[in-house]
């Protein structure tokens, strides 16, 4: 996705700022910032990281034209941030996760370095961006890991999603695992597989059911899924289902499916699958739709629902129950020297310095802890828990990987834009390395993310500091 600018997408503190630093004349200085959310969604125990590509997109496009700054203007801002704003280009460097890494909670997964000004104004498209996609893509990883890996997983969300928002929610939940979206913006903006069956209008639309679906296997002979709740399911739908594709099987077609939107989903898809093979018709799939969430998934499973297909809307593109990540964007150097803010609770303090990720590997391969250094650390032998200093965790003879890479320099990305697909397949390889006790949704096992003995000294001398 190209973007013509992205300047706006800001709010109105980030100008006041930007101002008082323009004019005080300090807004050239160096500064670093994190990105880091502090608490895992849905009570489970990971994140899926997505939004990285979008975020490199509005910084790429993060400049202001005449319509901005005469909008800027009229708000009051003044000659002086309004002369330097017309010439402005995001220029600072990124670090991050690889979209699609599975990340948690207090550890900086992505870093932004550049003049104060700059790496201040982009703060708000940064939350916005990677906290909703995040969200997104990690619910519709607990979907994933409830169906299993074959069963076809398709987002039917947009309608009832936060406006606009329902795109990007699209683009996550093929991250998270999904294989398709009905979203057509989606679908063109991002490359994605497009997918849709009927409505009940359609088939009330017709004097009577057979004919609609008579009419609509002929239009759509190729992926013809047939709705067939509307009247009733087992009695009316499935019997006139059955004729036509009896009739398609006639002229060398052959129905792909039906869905149910409606009623006992278990019991329905076991009735149906049993009348569809007792008439040869065994290759006919069973879509399900319907407030569908992990737990529903589950459940059908669990009961034996012979379903191929399920189509999850609402409950995956507004993150329900959580409807939100608390990611924030923290200044952690400024002027060359650690920042940081101060609480009187230590889980509130954030965290000084230039830092990096390093994450440890258990014996079987899976991943054991993370350790936040500080990025002139190549290597710890051990980590202190970041709020409970007398725990700690031996690391020496592991195995490790650098999680943060430099995604951007000069304001531009230093390779190719990553598909949503390739995100998408790095992000179940991750999955697959996260042991199990972390995926489940009862009580999941707390991953280890600490803190270097060195940036744990930093933290804590820089908090007396300011508390004197």
């Amino acid at each position: 996705m190209r973007l013509k600018s992205t300047a706006l997408w800001t709010d109105k503190y980030e100008f006041t700022m930007a101002q008082a630093y323009v004019e005080d004349n300090i807004h050239e200085r160096s500064a670093c910032f994190d990105y880091f959310f502090r608490t895992l969604p849905y009570g489970g125990g990971y994140v899926v990281f997505a939004g990285l590509e979008d975020v490199l997109d509005a910084l790429e496009a993060f400049r202001f034209d005449e319509a901005a700054l005469d909008f800027l203007e009229a708000q009051g801002y003044r000659t002086g941030l309004l002369d330097y704003l017309s010439q402005f280009r995001f220029g600072g460097t990124v670090y991050a996760a690889r979209e699609g890494e599975i990340v948690f909670a207090n550890e900086p997964i992505l870093r932004v370095e550049g003049t104060l000004i700059e790496t201040q104004l982009v703060e708000t498209v940064i939350l916005n961006i990677l906290n909703f996609q995040s969200l997104i893509a990690t619910k519709a990883a607990r979907i994933r890991f409830a169906a299993g890996h074959n069963k076809s997983l398709s987002d039917f969300g947009f309608r009832r999603a936060h406006g606009a928002g329902g795109i990007g929610a699209a683009r996550a939940a093929i991250i998270g695992g999904f294989n398709s979206t009905s979203n057509m913006a989606a679908a063109q903006r991002y490359g994605l597989a497009a997918v849709g069956t009927m409505a009940h209008s359609y088939v009330q639309s017709y004097n009577d059911e057979l004919t609609a679906f008579r009419a609509f296997a002929a239009a759509c002979p190729d992926h013809c899924i047939l709705l067939i709740d509307t009247y009733d399911t087992l009695n009316s739908g499935l019997p006139n289902a059955i004729r036509v594709a009896k009739e398609m099987e006639a002229n060398n077609q052959r129905l792909f499916g039906i869905r149910l939107d409606s009623g006992d989903l278990a019991y329905m898809a076991k009735q149906a699958r049993r009348m569809l093979d007792a008439e040869n018709l065994d290759y006919v799939k069973i879509a399900a739709s319907n407030q569908l969430d992990e737990y529903l998934v589950r459940s059908l499973i669990g009961q034996g629902a012979p379903i191929d297909l399920f189509g999850v809307g609402t409950r995956l593109v507004i993150g329900e129950p959580d409807g939100m990540l608390d990611g924030v964007y923290k200044l952690s150097m400024a002027d060359g020297t650690p920042r940081l803010k101060v609480s009187d609770s230590l889980s509130k303090a954030t965290l000084p310095g230039v830092k990096n990720i390093l994450r440890y590997i258990n014996g079987q391969g899976g991943f054991a802890a993370d350790a936040v250094v500080l990025d002139d650390e190549s290597k710890v032998e051990s980590m202190i828990h970041p709020t409970e200093p007398h725990k700690t965790f031996e690391l020496s003879g592991r195995e490790y990987e650098e999680l943060l890479v430099k995604v951007m320099s000069g304001g531009r990305r230093v390779r190719e834009p990553v598909s949503v697909a390739a995100a998408a397949d790095y992000a179940q390889q991750r999955l697959a390395r996260l042991p199990d006790e972390y995926k489940r949704f009862e009580y999941p096992h707390i991953y280890k993310v600490g803190l270097s003995p060195k940036l744990t000294t930093l933290r804590d001398d820089l908090i007396a500091r300011h508390r004197k």
